[in-house]
């Protein structure tokens, strides 16, 4: 791709005819100006990210400003900064603000507390799964005991409830799940929590969270608020569209906080939290970013209906399909019509996830699958 213009490659990717498809007639069209200038689309670029689970719109307007009025303060370190935004973070999520804990992108969360509490013994979790936090942990000497999933796709709670020994310090939950974007069932997993975490601290990783659909569904935070040992991470990378800005954060009771807190590493930065706290309150670009991921899946799952692919039901910013054919392979193919797809997830070898993008690349991108695939 490296060899092809940008322009020579968007003809060659069949750009008009993808936006034909949408009855416009400009590459950021199914957008008003207004739209764009508050809401920053990614331009149409090759290869098309559709790989990484990213918000292609955003920062938004107000978070770009805020970062560029937090200029004159870069050079002063930022805990100084932090207590506004936890504070905002604290009211939103209903706890104490001795409950939260800023990290630089909930990934640094997963990891502090996988060394923090794995240590010395084992973490439970299913395959597959966000790797992060076993990855990490694996590296300091913790022992990962891997269930697989059951035959829904589903973490497999019973399985993991018989393997919790004295051995075992940490259970993790990736709750909707990546890469399935799959919900566990709400009762079965509130008492899960409630049972596991008398014996282990359990980490119920919420990045998804916003794009949960189905109505009154619970969030493990009300755990915390009761006391029991349950750690949730939450990010402004997928919903707020800042994950090249690095910002989330863990809520637990104060007694864990403390020990994440303590153990933190990168810390995060000025601009990170100036964006932050524009995003709790830029209403719009959280409603917007929603109604885009929602209409990105519906062309996405329409294309995948018209090639009688099967795949499962999201409540994330993407889709999990079964290809049926070798991800590595389909990955190469892919990269070579410009668009950059999931990695491989084993032992689903033959499953791809295609995360949402603008509607314009995911126009381009169903033309690209039905001509790999149809």
């Amino acid at each position: 791709m490296s060899g092809i213009s940008r322009r020579s490659w968007l003809k060659k990717a069949s750009f008009g005819s993808g936006l034909a498809a949408l009855g416009t007639t400009g590459i950021f069209s199914s957008l008003s100006a207004e739209e764009i200038r508050k809401y920053n689309p990614r331009p149409i670029d090759s290869p098309i990210r559709l790989g990484s689970n990213e918000n292609p719109y955003g920062p938004s307007e107000s978070m770009r400003n805020a970062m560029i009025k937090g200029f004159d303060n870069g050079c002063r370190y930022p805990w100084g900064f932090n207590a506004d935004l936890v504070k905002m973070i604290a009211e939103k999520e209903g706890v104490p603000e001795d409950h939260i804990v800023l990290v630089a992108g909930s990934t640094e969360g997963l990891k502090i507390a996988g060394i923090t509490f794995g240590g010395g013994g084992e973490i439970i979790s299913c395959s597959p799964t966000f790797l992060s936090m076993m990855s990490y942990a694996e590296l300091w000497g913790t022992d990962i005991n891997w269930v697989p999933l059951n035959k829904d796709l589903d973490f497999d709670l019973e399985e993991i409830e018989k393997r919790v020994s004295y051995k075992t310090k940490m259970v993790f939950l990736c709750n909707p799940n990546n890469p399935t974007g799959k919900l566990l069932p709400a009762d079965q997993v509130v008492d899960f929590c409630k049972t596991v975490s008398k014996h282990a601290v359990v980490f119920s990783d919420e990045a998804y969270y916003d794009y949960i659909t189905e109505p009154n569904y619970p969030s493990m935070v009300e755990l915390v608020k009761q006391g029991y040992d349950v750690i949730v991470s939450r990010t402004f990378s997928k919903v707020y569209g800042l994950a090249g800005i690095r910002m989330g954060y863990l809520i637990a009771k104060p007694e864990l906080a403390k020990l994440l807190s303590d153990r933190v590493v990168a810390n995060t930065n000025i601009m990170a939290i100036e964006a932050s706290k524009a995003a709790l309150l830029d209403k719009d670009f959280y409603q917007f970013s929603l109604q885009k991921t929602a209409e990105a899946k519906s062309l996405l799952t329409k294309t995948l209906d018209d090639l009688k692919l099967p795949y499962l039901d999201s409540h994330a910013n993407f889709i999990f399909f079964h290809s049926g054919r070798d991800i590595k392979e389909l990955n190469k193919t892919m990269f070579d019509k410009g668009f950059i797809v999931g990695r491989p997830f084993e032992p689903l070898n033959d499953w791809c996830r295609i995360s949402t993008g603008t509607i314009e690349e995911v126009v381009l991108y169903n033309e690209a699958i039905k001509e790999v695939l149809g």
